[in-house]
């Protein structure tokens, strides 16, 4: 199905099937409808325990619509083909086949067990950010269902990542006959654009990337606008505040006379940067991989996810629970079909040992961290 971020009514469609297999698994049902009229989707499922566990996903894509026919889910070998197949609609239907396991060995220690899907993760969560962070303040711990990486690492820490976006109002003018009545947007977006790859020199960890550049609308005109999309990303919080507050600067200070900028940040994720609660998670997982012949290590990687949003809710989080894919927003895209079963078994097991665990029942390192 298509879904991407901005296609409401595929978003909705998924909503739709997923509410569906919930109910089937055993889930209790609440839509809840957002601003523009997309749903989030939270399932709950109450246990014998004490403590809530979260699982986050999402349904939506980076993908236009007509991508779902253009380039549809196919099995080739061990892999699966298809739009969001590993980014992230893989780990969310093995989010739900982990519930239906635990619920069919009657292993339900969790107090609730509750899923969270998403349905703008790709934009940067702008609406479903206040669901995410209302689920995860009262939760033991949350896991997150974002495929693994291709060496089936498991992800513990993220970097932030934010849009800037920069307009530059200048002056229209003939160029062959008052240029010099004109104000360049043009020249202040050429002169920003290299100002702002100058910063990939200073903190390390930050990357700023203009990723969109437009200026002007005829050649035989002094440019009266320009638009530039800047990707900010860090891996501690203090160089992602800095590195967006050098970006705002540099915006301000293009040294083009007449030129102003109007500067916006969309939808920020703040860096999620691991820490002793996340080392116990991931030690616990790697501890039961073990056991499942699963040799697996815990990671930091570079972009950003809803996982950097819950864990700024407190929440202790581990990432990349779902099984393993690759080539996430290209055509490429694939999931490893003979990761389903292990990677889906150590989810579910890591669900009943933290939930073992959140309620005094299990001696698994985990308890000071939850």
């Amino acid at each position: 199905m298509d879904s991407g971020s901005a296609d409401v009514a595929g978003v909705n469609r998924v909503a739709g099937l997923v509410a569906g297999y919930a109910r089937d698994a055993g889930m209790r049902l609440e839509p809840v409808r957002l601003a523009d009229g997309r749903a989030a989707l939270i399932a709950r499922r109450g246990g014998a325990g004490r403590r809530k566990i979260l699982l986050v996903g999402h349904m939506d894509t980076v993908f236009p619509a007509g991508t779902a026919a253009a380039r549809p889910f196919q099995v080739d070998g061990d892999r699966a083909l298809g739009p969001g197949v590993c980014d992230g609609k893989g780990g969310l239907l093995a989010g739900l086949a982990a519930v239906e396991a635990l619920i069919l060995l009657g292993a339900e220690r969790y107090g609730e067990l509750t899923l969270v899907c998403s349905p703008d993760e790709e934009a940067g969560s702008p609406l479903g950010r206040a669901v995410l962070r209302r689920e995860a303040r009262d939760a033991a711990a949350a896991l997150c269902l974002e495929c693994a990486p291709a060496d089936g690492s498991l992800i513990a820490a993220r970097k932030g990542v934010t849009e800037v976006e920069i307009v530059l109002r200048g002056r229209a003018a003939h160029p062959g006959v008052d240029a010099e009545r004109g104000a360049d947007a043009a020249l202040a977006a050429a002169r920003l654009t290299v100002a702002l790859q100058e910063l990939n020199r200073g903190r390390p960890g930050v990357t700023v990337t203009v990723g969109v550049l437009s200026a002007g609308t005829a050649p035989n005109m002094v440019a009266e606008s320009a638009r530039l999309a800047v990707d900010v990303r860090a891996d501690r919080a203090a160089d992602f505040d800095a590195a967006v507050r050098d970006v705002r600067r540099l915006a301000d200070g293009h040294g083009v006379p007449g030129v102003t900028a109007e500067i916006a940040e969309r939808a920020p994720m703040p860096p999620w940067e691991g820490g002793p609660r996340t080392d116990a998670l991931a030690d616990a997982a790697c501890a039961l991989g073990r056991e499942l012949g699963l040799h697996i290590r815990a990671r930091a990687v570079g972009c950003g996810a809803d996982a950097n949003l819950v864990a700024a809710a407190g929440t202790p989080v581990l990432d990349g629970l779902g099984p393993i894919g690759g080539a996430a927003h290209t055509p490429g895209e694939w999931l490893d079909l003979s990761s389903l079963v292990p990677r889906t078994a150590l989810l579910a097991g890591l669900i009943d040992r933290v939930a073992a665990a959140a309620t005094g029942l299990g001696g698994l390192g985990v308890e000071g961290a939850i």
